[in-house]
C-alpha cells in the first residue's frame, strides 16, 4: 500500500517570486496529523479531515455545529455561538473539552494541558484552513488526554502565491463576522521567504435578554467580542540539504457577557432567551498569546525530522455571580425550587455572592519528530518516533464580592473580600513524552504497532491553608491498527490501544486520585471514489478509574475517581453526488452521518451529591450528557455561478445527571436544577452562494430555519436553550 501520511510530502505551486515567475517553488509541506481527506483512506483507524471551505461558506464558525457532522464526536451546547465548547470523543467526558489533545498546528494548545485541562479557551475554527480529528488507534502519537482523542485545528496556510482574501459577514444579534489575511511566497537568491499577515474578528449583541430588577432597566447585553491578529513566517534556504524554518506568534483578546446561571424549568420553557437580573454583573474577559518556532530538515529522500518550540499564555477572570445568601442558600437549589429566586431576579431581599474567578496559565515546552522509510525484503517500514518535553501551570487568585439587596432587591452595598480569599494556589505539571510507531506493509496490510510513555512530575501549593504536595505518574499507552487494502478505493480497518488521562496536581496530591485507564476497540470499513464514499465503524472503549469533577464544569483540581463505565457505538458516514462524474455544471452533493451509542456507567456511586452530576449512578445508569442517537444529513445544489444547500442535525434526548432523572423534582442527590432531561432536537440551515465573478462571491444563510428550541444544557448552574433563527449575509473576496 502506498504510503501517503508520514511527516513530510512535497508540495509544488507556481509563485509571483524575485525571480523568474515561470519556476515552480517546492516548499516543505506543513505537519499536520492527517493531511487531508484522500489521506484518511489510508488511517489504520478512525480519522476526519474536515476542510474550511466546508463550513466557512456557510457562515459556520462555532466548533461544535461543525462536529456535529463527525460520527463518535458527542457535543454540550452551552453558550449558542461555541465560545466555550464542550466536547467528547467516543464517550469521554466533553466537560471543556478536558478529556481531549486539543491542538493548532500540531502543538498543545490547552492552557495547561496536564495541571487544568478544562480551561476556557479553544482555538476558533472561523479562521482555520481545515480540521483534523482521530477518535481511536491511529492516535497512539499524541497525548496526555488519550481516553479521548484527538482534535487538531490548522490555522490559515502561507500561500504559495500573492494573495488577499477577506470574509465579511453581518446577522441577527449584530453578530459580525471578518477573517481577512494577505501573504505571499517569494523566491530570493538566499532562499525561498513566505509570510501571512491575518485579522480575524468575532462580535455578537447576544441572542439573551436580561429581566429588569433592583431599579436597572432591562438589557440586551449578553453577546461578547474577539479579535485575533496572527503572523506567520517561513524560510527555506537555499541549500543541497532541505530544510525550512518556521515561526508563528498569535494573540487572542476576547470578552463576553455570558453567564452560569440557567433559568428554572418553567421559565427556559416559556422563554428560552431570558436572563435573570442578578447575571447582568457576570463578565468574562482573557487574553491568550501562542507562539512557536519549528525547524523541519531532510537529511535524505527517507528520513524526515521536526523540531519545535512553542510558548503559550493564558489569562482569564470570568467574574460572575457564584451563589445567593437567602432562600434557598443555593442557586442550584433556587432553580429548582423557586426558594429564594426572587435574589436572583432582584425584586427581594438577599444577598448576591459573586466571585472573581481570575487564572492565569502559561505552557511551554520542545517537541521532536521525525519518519524513517525503509524496507526488508517485501516488507515497507515507515517508522514514527517523537519526544516532548512540556511544562504548564495555573494560578488561581480569586476573591467574592458579597452585594447586598434591599426589600425591593435593589442594591444597598457591596462587600469586596480580600484579594485571593476564594482561592489561592499554584498547580504546576512537568511532562516528558516519548513515542514510537511503526507502519509495517506487506501487500495490501498495513499493521502499525505503536506505544507511548508519558512520565509526569506534579506539585501544587495552596497558599491560604498552607497545604502543598507533590505527586508523579509513569503512563504507558500502547496500541496497534491496521489497514487491508481490499481494491485502491476500499479498505478494513481498525486496531486496540489503551488510552490514558491523568488528574490535576492537587487532585493526585491531596486526594490521590489516579488516571483514568481505557482499553478501546474498533473494527470499520472505508471506501472512497469521485461519486461515492462510505465510513462505517463499530467501537467500544472500557473505561476504568474514570475521573470525574465534583462540579461537572471542569474544576479538575476537585476531580475523583468514580469507577467504571463501557461505550458502544456504531458509526456511519456517506457522501455521494450522482452527478459527480457527469462532467456537467450541475452537481448535488448529499450526506448522512449517524452514530448510535450505549454509554452507561457500571459502578455505584454513592459519594459525592450536590454539584456532582455523577452523584446517584447505580450499575447500568447512562452517562450523563451522552445521546443514544445522533444523525447529520444535508443535501446540496450548484450549478455554475450559484449554490444552495440545506443541512440538517438531529440529537436525542439525554439526562443531565447520573441518577437519570427526567426533572429536577425527582432529584434525591442534591443537584438541584442540573437534574432532568437533556432534549431532543432536530434543526434545520439552509445557506447559499453566489459567484459574482471568479473574485467575489456572495453569502447568505438562515441557521435554525424553522425556530426549534430545546433545553440543551443543566450545566453550569440550571438549565438553557440552544440559539433561535439567526440569519446572516456577506461576501467573500479574493484578490
Amino acid at each position: 500500500m502506498t504510503k501517503n501520511i508520514g511527516i513530510f510530502s512535497l508540495t509544488s505551486a507556481l509563485a509571483v517570486g524575485v525571480l523568474a515567475a515561470q519556476d515552480a517553488i517546492e516548499t516543505l509541506a506543513t505537519v499536520d496529523v492527517i493531511g487531508s481527506s484522500e489521506n484518511v483512506l489510508g488511517l489504520t483507524g478512525s480519522g476526519a479531515f474536515i476542510e474550511a471551505e466546508d463550513y466557512q461558506r456557510k457562515g459556520i464558525t462555532n466548533i461544535q455545529q461543525i462536529l456535529r457532522k463527525v460520527p463518535g464526536v458527542y457535543i454540550r451546547e452551552e453558550d449558542g455561538f461555541g465560545n466555550f465548547p464542550n466536547i467528547s470523543l467516543r464517550g469521554g467526558d466533553g466537560t471543556r473539552n478536558e478529556k481531549v489533545t486539543v491542538m493548532e498546528d500540531g502543538i498543545l494548545t490547552a492552557p495547561a494541558a496536564y495541571s487544568a485541562p478544562a480551561a476556557y479557551y479553544s482555538p476558533r475554527a472561523g479562521r482555520m484552513s481545515g480540521i483534523e480529528v482521530l477518535k481511536g488507534s491511529s492516535q497512539v502519537k499524541f497525548g496526555p488526554h488519550t481516553t479521548g482523542g484527538v482534535i487538531n485545528f490548522l490555522s490559515t496556510e502561507i500561500p504559495s502565491e500573492e494573495i488577499f482574501y477577506t470574509r465579511n459577514t453581518y446577522g441577527t444579534y449584530n453578530t459580525l463576522l471578518s477573517h481577512n489575511y494577505y501573504g505571499d511566497t517569494v523566491r530570493t537568491a538566499t532562499g525561498t521567504f513566505g509570510y501571512l499577515l491575518e485579522l480575524f474578528h468575532h462580535s455578537s449583541g447576544g441572542f439573551r435578554d436580561i429581566d429588569a430588577g433592583g431599579g436597572l432597566s432591562s438589557s440586551n447585553n449578553t453577546g461578547f467580542k474577539l479579535t485575533e491578529p496572527m503572523v506567520k513566517l517561513f524560510w527555506e534556504p537555499d541549500s543541497a540539504l532541505r530544510q525550512r524554518f518556521e515561526f508563528k506568534y498569535g494573540y487572542q483578546d476576547f470578552n463576553s457577557d455570558e453567564s452560569y446561571i440557567g433559568l428554572t424549568e418553567e421559565d427556559v420553557r416559556n422563554n428560552p432567551n431570558r436572563r435573570y437580573s442578578a447575571t447582568r454583573f457576570d463578565n468574562m474577559a482573557s487574553e491568550h498569546h501562542r507562539s512557536y518556532l519549528k525547524y523541519r530538515v531532510e537529511p535524505s529522500e527517507n528520513l524526515n525530522i521536526e523540531f519545535a518550540s512553542y510558548y503559550n499564555q493564558f489569562s482569564r477572570n470570568w467574574a460572575k455571580v457564584d451563589d445567593i445568601v437567602g432562600g434557598a442558600n443555593s442557586v442550584r437549589g433556587a432553580l429548582a425550587t423557586g426558594n429564594g429566586l426572587d435574589i436572583l431576579q432582584m425584586t427581594g431581599p438577599g444577598s448576591l455572592i459573586f466571585r472573581n474567578n481570575n487564572r492565569d496559565y502559561s505552557s511551554y515546552g520542545y517537541q521532536f519528530q521525525g519518519d524513517y522509510s525503509f524496507a526488508s525484503g517485501n516488507v515497507e517500514h515507515l517508522l514514527q518516533f517523537g519526544a516532548r518535553y512540556h511544562r504548564d501551570d495555573v494560578r488561581r487568585f480569586q476573591n467574592d464580592e458579597q452585594i447586598n439587596l434591599g426589600a425591593t432587591g435593589g442594591v444597598t452595598d457591596r462587600v469586596v473580600g480580600a484579594p485571593g480569599s476564594q482561592g489561592n494556589r499554584y498547580q504546576q505539571t512537568d511532562a516528558l513524552a516519548f513515542w514510537v510507531e511503526d507502519e509495517i506493509s506487506v501487500g495490501n496490510l498495513t499493521v502499525s504497532p505503536g506505544v507511548r510513555y508519558e512520565h509526569l512530575d506534579q506539585s501544587f501549593n495552596d497558599f491560604n491553608k498552607d497545604q502543598s504536595g507533590i505527586s508523579s505518574f509513569d503512563l504507558v499507552s500502547p496500541g496497534v491498527g491496521f489497514n487491508y487494502e481490499l481494491d485502491g478505493s476500499a479498505v478494513a480497518y481498525g486496531g486496540v490501544y489503551r488510552g490514558m488521562s491523568t488528574p490535576g496536581p492537587r487532585s493526585a496530591a491531596k486526594s490521590g486520585v489516579l488516571e483514568e485507564e481505557s482499553m478501546g476497540y474498533e473494527l470499520g470499513y472505508r471506501y472512497q471514489s469521485p461519486k461515492v464514499s462510505y465510513d462505517f465503524a463499530a467501537f467500544f472503549t472500557d473505561f476504568d478509574n474514570l475521573i470525574a469533577t465534583d462540579a461537572g464544569l471542569g474544576a479538575v483540581e476537585n476531580s475523583k475517581n468514580i469507577g467504571e463505565a463501557e461505550v458502544f457505538g456504531l458509526e456511519a458516514q456517506v457522501s455521494y453526488d450522482p452527478l459527480g462524474e457527469s462532467g456537467g455544471e450541475l452537481s448535488l452533493p448529499m450526506y448522512v452521518s449517524a452514530t448510535w451509542t450505549d454509554a452507561t456507567l457500571t459502578s455505584t456511586i454513592t459519594e459525592g451529591g450536590g454539584d456532582d452530576i455523577f452523584a446517584g449512578a447505580t450499575d447500568g445508569s447512562l452517562i450523563p450528557y451522552m445521546p443514544e442517537w445522533q444523525l447529520a444529513a444535508g443535501v446540496a445544489l450548484a450549478k455554475g455561478s450559484w449554490s444552495l444547500a440545506l443541512d440538517a442535525t438531529f440529537v436525542s434526548d439525554a439526562f443531565g445527571t447520573a441518577q437519570n432523572v427526567d426533572s429536577p423534582s425527582q432529584d434525591t442527590t442534591g443537584a438541584g436544577a442540573r437534574a432532568g432531561k437533556i432534549d431532543e432536537l432536530l434543526l434545520f440551515d439552509l445557506t447559499g452562494t453566489y459567484d459574482i465573478n471568479e473574485n467575489v462571491t456572495l453569502l447568505a444563510g438562515v441557521n435554525n430555519l424553522f425556530d426549534e428550541r430545546g433545553i440543551t444544557s443543566r450545566l453550569a448552574r440550571g438549565p438553557r436553550a440552544n440559539i433561535g433563527r439567526n440569519a446572516f449575509l456577506g461576501f467573500e473576496a479574493k484578490f
